[in-house]
């Protein structure tokens, strides 16, 4: 008999389904913290929660009994992954069950914008009969940008187009092709599409590279009156940049579901003209409780019964001796795809991976998978791993060819990848150092040997005497360190690309001075995992 605790509330439908499983016994325990959350995950094999309740390593330490936990829902920010994945424990999430929901909370959002809903309620509430006052816009005919074309991202789109409403959309994961198909106008970047919008709603998880997306400088490029939706992640739009913009007249209108911090009670945005503001609701519909209290119910109780893993978020189907031997190239693999992710803005057209030497007679169809869960990490709005990684890439329109040949090149083994975007195509070349040492050995057909790990400067420049030295003494006057530098180039005297490891994050500053430097063509910052980390799901 296995058990089962539900941490949160949840919907009767979950329960009803609980009742019936057989070979299941479950308790409903809320609002549990502390040695208190910790003594009853230590009693059952698996675990339901959802937002309330944080599952921390401390919750999960020395635990010898839990196997599973189910979010219902698809955020597993309140799960700490990386404990539960040392302690065999699989997470998984319901990714598809809110969709509908916070679709059409944001399109909900904009009309209350467009039409002041809130405050014209308010002024009858205070006696008042306002109709001039709360003139209103109409949206048919209007642009709407959607930052993130995701599950729910195309879901906003497919209603916005309903309301007749031009729409713009950015996603280098969504093939220009399919957006096409879907009645999309797709843009190559956040900032091309920012002059053009009526609207702009964010759909997208909130990472390095998405947060503050939206601040002072994005906002002055945007037309006066434009409205801001978020009802994805709080943090994405910078909030003080959104109150500066409100008061200066510039935005026409904010709405914000999710908050940087939450619960959110204060904010100096709450009560200013323009604004609608509400407490995370995206979700909060019945029907989307229903659903993703039935798919977790379900999620569960086929793992524990059947062994069956589905939208695991932490784990990945490999057998020891199968890691063992593909570990560092999985490792290369991997840093690869981030890598190719960061090097350019543009949409994914196509990619191809290639393997030469020893690791072509290997399970290769796993370092594929893996590179494809590089290139996509922390671009869309759900997990991403080597499960769902290639598919994702086929579902976004985006082709993943891959070759392999026995006979060795420079290397015994090596393993390249190439990316086609929208106006470029970049490639690049990895191997193992010794046993666990990934290395870059050719960034676009230029061969140099460079780390790959931690903060890396590409800079495309001409072969002339002293670009090297420039760019140091400017990192150097900025305090940034460099770790590392590697140099390729096809002649002397003509195209180069440069490669610095740094130590630190550099400055704005630092890089507009690098980009100043005649030589330079362009410099761009990739940021990789540091030396020997790995996700989660690749560490179990």
């Amino acid at each position: 008999m296995s058990r089962v605790l539900v941490l949160d509330t949840l919907a009767p439908e979950g329960l009803a389904l609980l009742d019936a499983a057989p070979g299941i016994e479950y308790e409903v325990r809320t609002g549990l913290k502390g040695d208190d959350l910790r003594d009853a995950l230590s009693q059952f094999d698996g675990a339901i929660c959802r937002s309330g309740v944080k599952i921390t390593a401390e919750s999960l330490a020395g635990n010898r009994r839990l196997r599973a936990i189910v979010r219902a829902g698809v955020g597993t920010d309140n799960i700490d992954k990386d404990a539960a994945t040392k302690q065999g424990i699989v997470v998984m999430n319901t990714p598809g069950g809110n969709t509908l929901s916070t679709a059409e909370h944001t399109i909900a959002l904009l009309l209350a914008l467009s039409r002041n809903i809130a405050p014209a309620y308010h002024g009858l509430l205070a006696g008042k009969w306002d109709r001039n006052k709360y003139m209103g816009t109409q949206v048919a005919g209007k642009t709407l940008g959607i930052v993130g074309l995701g599950r729910i991202g195309l879901a906003v789109a497919q209603r916005a187009r309903a309301l007749e409403m031009h729409v713009l959309g950015y996603d280098p994961f969504l093939s220009r092709e399919r957006a096409k198909e879907l009645g999309i106008e797709p843009v190559e970047t956040v900032e091309a599409m920012l002059p053009r919008v009526d609207y702009l709603t964010v759909h997208t998880p909130l990472t390095d590279e998405t947060r503050g997306l939206i601040g002072h400088d994005q906002i002055e490029k945007m037309k006066p009156g434009v409205r801001l939706i978020n009802a994805a992640r709080g943090g994405i739009y910078d909030e003080a940049a959104l109150t500066d913009g409100l008061k200066a007249g510039k935005l026409g209108g904010v709405a914000l579901d999710v908050y940087v911090n939450e619960p959110c009670t204060d904010s100096p945005l709450f009560g200013l003209p323009g604004v609608v503001c509400t407490p995370h609701l995206g979700a909060s519909t019945e029907e989307a409780q229903t659903q993703v209290a039935v798919e977790s119910v379900e999620l569960l109780t086929a793992y524990l019964t059947t062994g069956a893993i589905r939208h695991a978020v932490n784990v990945v189907s490999l057998d020891p001796q199968t890691l063992a031997s593909l570990r560092g190239y999985i490792d290369v693999a991997y840093r690869l795809g981030m890598l190719l992710a960061g090097m350019e803005q543009g949409s994914v057209r196509s990619c191809r991976v290639m393997y030469r030497g020893e690791i072509a007679e290997k399970d290769t169809k796993i370092l594929t998978a893996v590179f494809a869960a590089g290139l996509l990490q922390g671009a869309l709005d759900q997990e991403v791993n080597i499960v769902n990684s290639e598919l994702l890439l086929k579902q976004r329109g985006i082709s993943i060819i891959e070759e392999s040949r026995s006979e060795m090149g420079s290397f015994r083994s090596s393993m390249t990848a190439e990316v086609a975007y929208d106006h470029a195509i970049h490639k690049a070349a990895g191997t193992v150092f010794g046993q666990h040492m990934p290395r870059l050995v050719s960034l676009d057909d230029r061969r140099l040997e460079a780390y790959l790990d931690g903060r890396l400067l590409i800079f495309r420049h001409h072969d002339v005497p002293g670009i090297i030295g420039a760019v140091g003494t400017i990192f150097g006057r900025h305090n940034v360190n460099i770790a590392q530098m590697a140099v390729g180039r096809d002649v002397p005297g003509g195209e180069a690309i440069g490669v610095l490891n740094l130590d630190s994050e550099p400055t704005t500053e630092s890089l507009a001075e690098v980009r100043q430097l005649p030589a330079i063509t362009s410099a761009t910052v990739v940021r990789l995992p540091q030396a020997g980390q790995l996700p989660g799901w690749l560490q179990a």
